[in-house]
C-alpha cells in the first residue's frame, strides 16, 4: 500500500525550525463557550507520556503518515511525494523543504561524525525552503536508507520527533487541562500542521477553538472543547488540497471523543483514507 504521507505530509511554515522557541505555554483566557467546568486531570495522571499511551499516540499517527501501525519500519523510508516539500522522510516525515530534515541530520552528525548523511549537510542548508534536490540526488534516499541501519539515527529521529512535536503538545494539553484524548489531538495537529502561528498552524487552530469553547483549564467542558478545537482542525486541513481527507479526525479521534474514550484505553477500532486499524 502506498504511504499515507501522500495526502498528510507536514505542513510547511515559515516558523516551524523555530517553532519550539516561539511557542510559549499559552494562558488560557476565559472565551465564549458553555457546559460545566471540568477540572485539570490531576496530577500525577497517565498522560500521553505514559508509555503505553505513547505508543498508542505513536501508532495512531502511522496509521495516517503509513498505512501501518508498524512505525518503526518508517526509520528508513523517504520520497518525494510531490507535495513542494522536497523529500520527506523518516517516523514523522522529515522534510528537505521545511528545515526539520536539517536539523536532524545535524543532530545525528553531531552524534556520530562521519556518519552516510553528515556530507550532505551543505545541500540540506541550501534547499532548505525549497523542492529541490540540487546536491542531494542521487545518493541521498540509499543513504538515508543506509543510516536508518544506525541506532543512533533512529534514536535521533526519536528525540526530534518528540522535541520538535509531541513534548510541545503535551505540555500545551497538559496546560489546557486536557486528558490523553486531548494531548493526542494537539500532537496530530503538530504532526500535520506544525507548531508555528500561521493561518493553519498549531497556534492558529487552537485560537480558532477558543472563539467557540474554553479549555477545561479556563473553566470550560472537555469534551465541547475538544469538539470545537477538531471543527477548527477540520477546517485547517481543508484549507490545502493534500489535506482535504479528514478522516484522520473524523473517523478516529472525533469517533474516540464521541465514545467518551478520554483516555484512549484499548481496544481501540478505528478508519483512515479507508483502511480499519486496531489495537487490542
Amino acid at each position: 500500500m502506498t504511504h499515507q504521507r501522500r495526502t498528510t505530509s507536514p505542513r510547511p511554515d515559515a516558523s516551524r525550525r523555530t517553532a519550539l522557541a516561539l511557542l510559549a505555554v499559552v494562558a488560557c483566557a476565559p472565551m465564549a463557550g458553555t457546559g460545566r467546568a471540568l477540572a485539570a486531570p490531576a496530577p500525577g495522571a497517565p498522560g500521553l507520556d505514559d508509555p503505553a499511551k505513547k505508543e498508542i499516540a505513536i501508532q495512531l499517527v502511522s496509521s495516517a503518515e503509513n498505512s501501518s501501525l508498524d512505525w518503526k519500519a518508517q526509520y528508513r523510508y523517504i520520497e518525494d511525494i510531490g507535495d513542494g516539500r522536497g523529500y520527506t522522510a523518516g517516523i514523522i516525515g522529515f522534510c528537505s523543504g521545511t528545515g526539520d530534515m536539517l536539523d536532524l541530520v545535524g543532530l545525528y552528525t553531531d552524534r556520530a561524525p562521519g556518519n552516510p548523511l553528515a556530507a550532505y549537510l551543505p545541500a540540506l542548508r541550501r534547499v532548505d525552503g525549497t523542492d529541490s534536490h540540487q546536491g542531494l540526488d542521487p545518493g541521498f534516499p540509499g543513504d538515508w536508507r543506509r543510516a536508518a541501519l544506525d541506532g543512533r539515527f533512529r534514536r535521533a529521529q526519536n528525540d526530534e520527533r518528540d522535541r520538535v512535536y509531541f513534548d510541545p503538545a503535551v505540555r500545551q494539553g497538559r496546560a489546557d487541562g486536557l486528558g490523553v484524548l486531548g494531548q493526542f489531538a494537539y500532537y496530530d495537529a503538530f504532526v500535520v500542521h506544525g507548531g508555528g502561528g500561521d493561518r493553519t498552524g498549531f497556534r492558529s487552530i487552537r485560537r480558532r477553538a477558543l472563539t467557540h469553547a474554553r479549555t477545561p483549564a479556563g473553566g470550560g467542558d472537555e469534551v465541547t472543547y475538544l469538539d470545537a478545537f477538531l471543527d477548527a482542525r477540520v477546517w485547517a486541513m481543508k484549507q490545502e488540497e493534500a489535506h482535504r481527507d479528514t478522516s484522520r479526525v473524523d473517523t478516529a479521534q472525533r469517533l474516540f471523543l464521541h465514545e467518551g474514550n478520554l483516555r484512549l484505553d484499548p481496544p481501540l477500532d478505528w478508519r483512515v483514507y479507508g483502511d480499519s486499524y486496531h489495537i487490542g
